[in-house]
């Protein structure tokens, strides 16, 4: 609906008048939608752009946790063939359930255990819980 030149003319003199004495700006309903519009819009971008960057993150951390535990693991197992190595040399052939003991073991154990290999007088002192 359009109205007159004339009268629109008068009506937007009314509405400065209002403005200018109640200290805030007149917003048509025209605007009043456009801006609610825009603001679901803006909320809907702002989450698809919160859930991409937040997949990416969690990819990347991920990767790195993977990454990270990869070399743990591989660290361990590195530890635990050494040990093996070095008890095989000092009391023969291991028996299966102390190569168990040995591939389940953390880093920690396998450190502890590689100090008590060159004190312990046999294969049992060595895994001793003291």
């Amino acid at each position: 609906m359009r109205l007159p030149d004339a009268l629109e003319q008068r009506l937007w003199q009314a509405i400065r008048a209002i403005e200018e004495a109640e200290g805030m700006a007149y917003v048509t309903s025209i605007e009043r939608l456009a801006i609610e519009r825009g603001r679901r819009e803006g909320l809907q971008e702002g989450r698809q752009e919160g859930r991409q960057e937040g997949r990416q993150e969690g990819r990347q951390e991920g990767r790195q946790e993977g990454r990270q535990e990869g070399l743990r693991e591989g660290e361990a197992q590195g530890r635990a063939a050494l040990l093996a190595s070095l008890l095989v040399k000092r009391f023969g052939p291991l028996p299966e359930a102390i190569q168990a003991r040995l591939a389940q073991a953390t880093n920690e154990q396998l450190e502890h255990w590689g100090e008590r290999v060159l004190e312990a007088a046999t294969l049992d002192a060595v895994f001793e819980d003291h």
